[in-house]
C-alpha cells in the first residue's frame, strides 16, 4: 500500500501540481505587479504595528479593562506561521535534500519567491468572504469557493480534503517528528510521548481560537528567534564554507552535478513538494486563519500572509538547508528526515545539537498541531454544526492522529500527507484563479488609498456592488 501512494504521488507531483504551482505563482506575481517585492516594507509595517496593539490589548485584558475577543492581525499570523513553521522546516527539508540532493532548496527557494503572490490573493479572498462567528471571525477557501463560484460541491469537497490533510494526516507528521527528535535525544518511548502531546493538546484545542491564537502568539516569535540564531551562529562558524554552499545547490538545481539525466527532476519535485508543504502557499490552508482577523481592509491580511512565505522558507528552511549543507551529512544514505537534522547540527555544536533540536522541533511541531486542528475546525463547521461532530473531530485530530503518528513509519505518514496535499492544492488553485480579479481590485484600491495619503486604508462592501450582496463583514 505504502508504494502504491508513493506511485500516485511522483505521477501527480511530477506532471500536474507542479506545473500549476509555478505557472499560478507566475501569474499572480504579473497581475498584483510583483506585490511580495514591492510592498515589502508595508508587510512589516502592519504586522509590528499589529504586534505592538496586540501586546497593548493582553495588557488590558489581563487587567480586566476593556477586554477585547477580536483575533487580531498580528495572531492571525502567528497561528499560520504556527502551521508553516514546523516539521516540514527540520525534517521536510532534511528530506527534501536526502532525496532530492542540495538542487531540492534552489527549487524551495523558487516556488517560495512566486508562492508569496499565490498566498496573498488566496488570504485577500478569505478576509474579502468571511463571516461573523462568536467573538470572532471564520472563513476561508470552503467560504470563497461557495460565495464566490457558487459551488456548494467544491466547497464541501475542499472542506472534507482540508479536514483529511491538516486535521488529521498532517498532526500525525507533526507527531512522528517530535518522538523520532525526543528517541533520538532522550531515549523516550514514542509511544508515551505521542500519549503526552495528545493530552495537552487535547487541553488547548478544547479552548477554542482564542487559546489557540494566545499560545501560538507566545510560542511562535521565541521558537523561530532562537532557532534563526543558532543557525545564523553557525554559518558565522563556517563563513568560509557559504560560497561553496551555494555553488551546490545551484549546479545541483540544473541536474550539471550528476552524471546520468534525471537529476534536475528529483530536485525539483522534492523541492516544490516539501516547499508547498512548510508555506503552504496555494494549498489553502493559511486563509482559513487570514478570515479571522479583524482589520479594516481584506488587502492588509493579504500582505501579512505573503510575508509568512517569506519567513517560513527563505529564512527558517534556509537556516536548515545550511545547517545540513555545511556538515556534509546529506550524503550519508542511512539519514533521514529529523535524525539528518539533529545528526548535522551535532557535527557544528556537539551533544548538544540533538536535544536543541528536540526541543526546538517539540515547539515548531505541537504549534502546528494546534493550527493544523483549527483548519479542520474552521473547515466541520463549514460543513455542519453538529457539536457532537466537532467533538469527535477535536478528538481525532489532537487525540487519536497524534497517538497513530508517534508509532507510525516515516515514510508512511509522509505519503498521507502528500497525497491529501495535491487533491487540496488543485481545488484551491481552480478557485483562486477564478476569483482573483477581486484580489487584484482590491490591491487597486488599497494602493490608490495609500497615495492619497491615507495611512490605513478602508475597504467598504459597496465598493465592490457586483458581489455585495455576498459580503457580510465589510458594512
Amino acid at each position: 500500500m505504502n508504494e502504491l501512494i508513493t506511485s500516485i504521488n511522483d505521477v501527480i507531483w511530477s506532471y500536474v501540481l507542479m506545473v500549476a504551482l509555478v505557472v499560478c505563482g507566475l501569474w499572480f506575481t504579473w497581475r498584483t505587479r510583483f506585490v511580495q517585492f514591492r510592498m515589502v516594507g508595508e508587510m512589516i509595517r502592519l504586522l509590528t504595528e499589529s504586534a505592538v496593539d496586540t501586546v497593548g490589548d493582553q495588557i488590558k485584558d489581563n487587567g480586566a479593562v476593556g477586554k477585547k475577543r477580536h483575533i487580531s492581525s498580528f495572531q492571525a499570523f502567528a497561528v499560520s506561521v504556527a502551521t508553516r513553521v514546523g516539521t516540514g522546516n527540520l525534517a521536510g527539508v532534511a528530506s527534501a535534500i536526502a532525496i532530492g540532493g542540495p538542487g531540492a532548496v534552489f527549487w524551495m527557494w523558487l516556488i517560495a519567491l512566486v508562492g508569496s503572490a499565490t498566498a496573498f490573493v488566496e488570504s485577500t479572498l478569505a478576509q474579502l468572504y468571511k463571516q461573523k462567528h462568536k467573538d470572532s471571525f471564520i472563513g476561508g477557501p470552503a467560504y470563497y469557493i461557495q460565495k464566490g463560484l457558487k459551488q456548494r460541491w467544491m466547497a464541501v469537497l475542499f472542506a472534507i480534503l482540508i479536514t483529511l490533510q491538516f486535521g488529521l494526516s498532517n498532526n500525525s507528521i507533526q507527531a512522528n517528528t517530535i518522538c523520532g527528535a525526543m528517541h533520538e535525544a532522550f531515549g523516550w518511548s514514542p509511544a508515551w510521548v505521542g500519549a503526552a502531546l495528545a493530552a495537552m493538546a487535547l487541553f488547548i484545542v478544547f479552548g477554542g481560537i482564542q487559546r489557540i491564537a494566545q499560545v501560538s502568539s507566545v510560542l511562535v516569535p521565541v521558537m523561530a528567534v532562537g532557532y534563526i540564531i543558532l543557525a545564523l551562529i553557525i554559518i558565522i562558524m563556517n563563513i568560509h564554507l557559504i560560497p561553496h554552499v551555494f555553488k551546490v545547490i545551484v549546479l545541483d538545481a540544473f541536474g550539471f552535478s550528476q552524471i546520468a539525466g534525471g537529476g534536475i527532476g528529483a530536485a525539483m519535485m522534492n523541492g516544490i513538494k516539501r516547499g508547498l508543504f512548510s508555506n503552504e502557499a496555494g494549498e489553502g490552508s493559511a486563509p482559513n486563519v487570514a478570515a479571522t482577523a479583524s482589520t479594516t481592509h481584506p488587502v492588509k491580511q493579504g500582505l501579512i500572509q505573503a510575508l509568512g512565505v517569506f519567513t517560513d522558507t527563505l529564512l527558517v528552511c534556509s537556516c536548515t538547508a545550511f545547517i545540513i549543507l555545511i556538515s556534509g551529512l546529506y550524503q550519508v544514505p542511512e539519514l533521514n528526515g529529523i535524525a539528518l537534522t539533529q545528526s548535522a547540527l551535532q557535527s557544528e555544536v556537539g551533544s548538544v545539537g540533538p536535544m536543541f533540536i528536540a526541543v526546538a522541533i517539540f515547539l515548531f511541531a505541537f504549534s502546528s498541531i494546534i493550527g493544523n486542528y483549527y483548519y479542520g475546525e474552521a473547515n466541520i463547521r463549514f460543513i455542519t454544526p453538529n457539536t457532537t461532530v466537532m467533538t469527535a473531530y477535536r478528538i481525532a485530530s489532537a487525540g487519536l492522529m497524534v497517538v497513530f503518528g508517534a508509532i507510525a513509519s516515516f515514510e508512511l505518514v509522509w505519503n498521507i500527507v502528500d497525497f491529501f496535499m495535491a487533491g487540496l492544492t488543485a481545488c484551491n488553485l481552480v478557485a483562486i484563479v477564478l476569483l482573483g480579479r477581486y484580489a487584484f481590485r482590491l490591491l487597486d484600491d488599497y494602493r490608490q488609498q495609500k497615495r492619497r495619503g491615507i495611512k490605513e486604508p478602508v475597504f467598504h462592501r459597496s465598493q465592490l456592488p457586483e458581489i455585495e450582496d455576498e459580503l457580510e463583514c465589510w458594512d
